[in-house]
């Protein structure tokens, strides 16, 4: 939040002052962010495990997928740099990147989408945790008679 706060600050305000704190909330989120998507989210960088800086069980037999999945997903998360150097030219170029990089983000979240599941998946059925019915924090009122 504080990183997104300054680019539009920055935005409204373009000066070296805004322009640093910008890049260093923006460096500090994006660390942030991909500390969490691999470690807590894919359950990867583990330095203990078999599969070595992975996670011992893995659904894909080919490993070198999940070390492709983690620098894709460290090049796509970055995309944040073009919003801070400009890169445009004209007008025509500037939604053409707008989209470009709109389109960028969603396949990274797609991709994230399935390492995540996966992960997920795989902790449930590990741990037994897949249930049918979920408990509702409430009472029914047709059984208070």
């Amino acid at each position: 939040m504080v990183a997104a706060g300054a680019r539009l600050t920055y935005a409204t305000q373009s000066n070296h002052l805004w322009f640093s704190v910008v890049l260093v909330t923006s460096v500090v989120a994006t660390i942030y962010q991909l500390y969490w998507d691999f470690v807590k989210d894919w359950g990867l960088l583990n330095p203990n495990s078999r599969n070595p800086w992975l996670r011992d069980d893995l659904i894909l037999k080919n490993k070198s997928i999940y070390y492709l999945s983690i620098a894709l997903n460290v090049v796509l998360r970055v995309a944040w740099i073009e919003s801070i150097m400009r890169f445009r030219i004209n007008s025509v170029e500037t939604h053409l990147l707008d989209f470009f990089l709109a389109s960028l983000e969603v396949i990274r979240r797609g991709h994230w989408n399935f390492y995540r599941l996966e992960n997920e998946h795989l902790n449930n059925v590990g741990k037994f945790r897949a249930v049918k019915t979920v408990p509702l924090p409430f009472r029914d009122a047709d059984s208070d008679g």
